[in-house]
């Protein structure tokens, strides 16, 4: 038995270990938000979080992430008022709105890590998510938007990151 945590809630699988996280989260959990795209972890429709990291579901396998917390798009934000999901809206970022899930998701990471990316990081950061509509300017800008709110409010924070605050504080 496999056991993990997808988006707050305690999970157990018990199938065959190198099934891809992908399609345990949309065929048992259905939760939809990731993608598939290319199915070898080169096009980003499938980003979720791991432990508060951007990764590629795809290709991962669920024994990979036992003892993980999964983070999907629907649980980024219960009522989609995460910064960067008010900035994609804000900026009307989607146009076919295949890839948009992993974008955020992608983009959500960034900021968590990098607060206040440079044009060179978000490009950097992004390059491995690809927008088939070629919506890039307004994926950066609304990057650059979500950095600028998240500066002024409490934000999501991945695990990860908020353990390693947490001693800060006290």
């Amino acid at each position: 038995m496999i056991t993990f945590t997808v988006n707050g809630e305690t999970r157990e699988f018990a199938g065959d270990p190198t099934t891809p996280v992908l399609w345990y989260l949309r065929d048992e959990l259905h939760l939809t938000g990731p993608k598939f795209g290319c199915g070898m972890a080169q096009c980003g429709a499938c980003t979720v979080h791991i432990n508060g990291v951007a990764q590629r579901s795809c290709v991962l396998p669920v024994s990979a992430v036992s003892g993980s917390k999964i983070t999907t798009i629907e649980g980024l934000s219960k009522d989609g008022e995460h910064p960067v999901q008010q900035a994609w809206v804000e900026h009307k970022v989607p146009q076919c709105g295949y890839c948009q899930c992993g974008q955020m998701m992608q983009a959500a990471s960034l900021l968590a890590s990098n607060p206040t990316p440079s044009d060179e990081e978000i490009v950097q950061g992004m390059s491995g998510n690809i927008c088939r509509c070629g919506t890039y300017p307004r994926i950066h800008k609304a990057i650059k938007s979500a950095a600028k709110t998240m500066a002024g409010v409490e934000y999501y924070v991945p695990d990860t990151l908020a353990s390693e605050t947490a001693g800060e504080e006290a």
